[in-house]
């Protein structure tokens, strides 16, 4: 048997690899919704069976499979169903905003899960100082529970100050669960896990184990999400990374830009419940108990603020807050302005977009002059073309890179949070945004951007047409790994 083997071992080899990939091709022709992706795996893996197939089985799988936490996601729940539908606030904000922001707020009531609800309060804090300072500020006056869930928790200064307000918490007797990515934990060697452990402080990464390390099929999935509940009364969320790069204080004057947001209202009890479905899902714990009870307040009176928690990742949320943009760039009449530091959407995105600006909409996108990601960076520029040949504008904000994630359409509608706009972010990471239906709000964040804008060089057709036309073709082509950049 084993001379049969040996004599025949490449026909094996060959047979073994068509059988791979022809499962592997069965597997995406039958599991992938987007033809492109469909057609990208299977081209791939005829072109190289056994080696295609391999690297389908550890990126093309989406293995993501989330335990559900029905006590702790109040809209849980099929969004036609009617107690989903709240009259009121539709009748409000068909008064003040009109009918077209009724149809976003159903689309958001079909995709994202959890309640459009009023009675909420943003404070935005501008820097990292302000939102560093903010956060343990809130964390020393824990009484109950304490949960935090971010993407980097880096070992220096700012990271150090985090475990001193958290480990003086769990000495008090507060109730304290921290979770941080797999892949953002390792942006510090050695990693803060050590300190927070030694703390007593509860820590769990997700998806990943830092000693034996990444599980590769899901190194590409990653929590991507930044946030702080305190006692499930105030939340912090936002595109803040807890590393002193963005701290003025440490990092001097060129300190990176970011916005951050602390939150009460009705919208803590939905952001609550995301991170600690996140936390159910890495640690296997249940929150449970008085320290972690929560229940949705009434709404003040006088206190419109409409602001609903939106959740995507590559589970049952899958694309939610990309469908969520392709609704709100279709309701925008006056304008739309965009500030983010990763802009490559996908060709969907770029169609909503320049057909709103055909549309006449007014359409100004920020990135940064100086990005921290060179690939990034480089992908970005060979995709300006296709907006700025439809009446966009694009800008490059000048100054300290800004990490800042942010949207404003018609002075009305907001959207912020940690989803940049790419693909990793549209498809690949846990992420978690609020859609805020305010005019002072929304007016709020179009003055960041606009403040951007002033101190921003345009970027036209003519200076991309200008650079050599080998700079441009390496352009093209690490464009055309963007979707995992």
């Amino acid at each position: 048997m084993f001379q049969a083997i040996a004599s025949h071992w490449s026909t094996l080899i060959l047979l073994l690899s068509l059988a791979m990939a022809a499962a592997g091709i069965v597997h995406a022709i039958m599991t992938k919704e987007d033809v492109r992706a469909a057609t990208g795996w299977v081209g791939v893996m005829l072109l190289s069976p056994f080696l295609g197939a391999i690297i389908y089985a550890i990126a093309g799988i989406n293995r993501i499979r989330r335990a559900t936490i029905s006590a702790m996601r109040p809209s849980a729940g099929s969004a036609d169903e009617g107690h989903n539908r709240d009259v009121a606030v539709e009748a409000l904000i068909e008064a003040q905003f009109g009918q077209r922001f009724v149809g976003l707020k159903t689309l958001g009531d079909r995709v994202a899960r959890r309640p459009l609800t009023s009675g909420n309060t943003i404070a935005v804090l501008e820097t990292g100082d302000e939102a560093y300072t903010a956060m343990c500020r809130a964390i020393d006056s824990a009484q109950k529970s304490v949960l935090l869930e971010t993407y980097i928790f880096d070992n220096d200064a700012v990271g150090q100050m985090f475990v001193q307000s958290l480990s003086a918490a769990v000495e008090r007797g507060v109730a304290v669960r921290v979770l941080i990515d797999a892949v953002g934990v390792r942006y510090s060697v050695p990693s803060i896990l050590k300190q927070l452990r030694e703390a007593n402080v509860a820590v769990d990464l997700f998806n990943g184990n830092i000693v034996m390390g990444l599980r590769l099929p899901y190194a590409n999935l990653r929590t991507h999400r930044k946030v702080l509940v305190i006692d499930a009364t105030v939340a912090f969320t936002g595109g803040m990374n807890i590393r002193k790069g963005f701290s003025a204080e440490f990092a001097g004057s060129d300190s990176s830009r970011d916005t951050h947001f602390e939150v009460t209202g009705p919208v803590v009890v939905d952001l609550f419940s995301v991170a600690a479905e996140d936390w159910r899902f890495a640690s296997n714990e249940a929150l449970k108990g008085d320290a972690w009870q929560v229940e949705r307040a009434a709404p003040p009176p006088g206190q419109p603020m409409l602001v609903r928690a939106v959740a995507t990742g590559p589970d049952a949320a899958n694309e939610t807050n990309h469908k969520l943009l392709m609704g709100a760039f279709s309701v925008a009449r006056k304008s739309i302005r965009i500030m983010s530091p990763y802009f490559l959407p996908d060709r969907e995105l770029i169609s909503a977009l320049t057909t709103a600006g055909a549309r006449g909409v007014e359409i100004d996108i920020v990135v940064p002059a100086v990005n921290n990601l060179f690939l990034v960076d480089r992908a970005m520029t060979a995709q300006f073309d296709q907006v700025l040949k439809h009446y966009c504008r694009v800008w490059r904000h000048q100054g300290p890179f800004d990490h800042s994630k942010l949207m404003a359409i018609d002075g009305a509608w907001a959207y912020v949070g940690s989803s940049n706009l790419d693909a990793r972010s549209l498809r690949l990471n846990f992420e978690i945004d609020m859609e805020v239906l305010d005019a002072n709000f929304a007016r709020a964040i179009e003055a960041r951007i606009d403040a951007a804008i002033a101190s921003a060089k345009p970027v036209t057709l003519e200076m991309l047409r200008a650079r050599a036309f080998v700079i441009r073709v390496l352009d093209r082509l690490l464009w055309l790994g963007s979707p995992y950049l």
